[in-house]
């Protein structure tokens, strides 16, 4: 098991974020977990990096206890994620955010992995002395899961990798996730309100509404589920980008 959060209880000061959340991820698997704004997820997310730290639960990752764990302890065992609205540096050129994310890795493997990122990103060794705020946002959006990568996790998590981009490059970054899965062996949490795309992805996934798992299945199960079809497939937050 890579990853299991067990009854995990989180608070950002009154509001009652998650709610007893459990979820697991195998080595090898992309989990997905799906819901509307405001329904936790990317607290979920954060929590695992302690902010907001869980109030009650227990969090295992690789083995490892890590619920009381400092944020920079926790990212050093091989956690790393893309965050919500990509979060680059867009004053810095694309190799600097790229070396900026090998910081914690093998200074040893860095020409190795950036031969890596660009085999993954074409865009990238083109765009190699550009400074990233110049970007499109799907190319800034290569560039912040490239830069993710370059610390080699074995927890790779996306928090919402598909908003705001155009079709085009939605089905690019939804290609890199299964390329990542099948041929490099990437373990993967995703957070996303693209349903249909997320799901398809997916090995398991999670339903999350008002801080609480509603429901959970394989990828074809919740595709196939008429409560994800209507709140998420048909005419629901997921329809988008079908």
């Amino acid at each position: 098991m890579m990853l299991q959060m067990s009854g995990v209880h989180a608070h950002y000061g009154h509001i009652h974020a998650l709610q007893g959340v459990d979820v697991s991820v195998q080595v090898g698997e992309v989990v997905t977990l799906i819901g509307a704004n405001g329904a936790g997820k990317s607290t979920l997310l954060m929590s695992l990096f302690g902010q907001p730290r869980a109030s009650a639960g227990r969090i295992i990752f690789d083995g490892e206890d890590i619920t009381r764990l400092q944020t920079h302890d926790i990212s050093r065992r091989g956690i790393s994620l893309v965050p919500e609205g990509r979060r680059i540096f867009p004053r810095m050129t694309v190799m600097e955010n790229l070396q900026m994310g090998a910081v914690l890795a093998d200074p040893a493997n860095l020409h190795v992995d950036l031969k890596r990122m660009f085999a993954l990103f074409p865009i990238l060794e083109e765009r190699c002395e550009q400074r990233a705020g110049t970007l499109s946002g799907g190319e800034q959006q290569m560039l912040a899961i490239a830069r993710a990568l370059m610390s080699r996790p074995k927890l790779l998590l996306l928090d919402e990798p598909s908003l705001g981009l155009a079709p085009l490059y939605i089905k690019k970054i939804f290609q890199t996730i299964r390329e990542l899965n099948r041929d490099h062996g990437m373990t993967i949490l995703l957070i996303e309100q693209n349903a249909h795309h997320a799901l398809r992805a997916a090995h398991r996934g999670y339903v999350l509404q008002h801080g609480q798992i509603i429901l959970s299945g394989t990828g074809k199960e919740l595709l196939a589920s008429p409560e994800v079809r209507a709140a998420y497939l048909e005419g629901g937050h997921g329809a988008a980008g079908k």
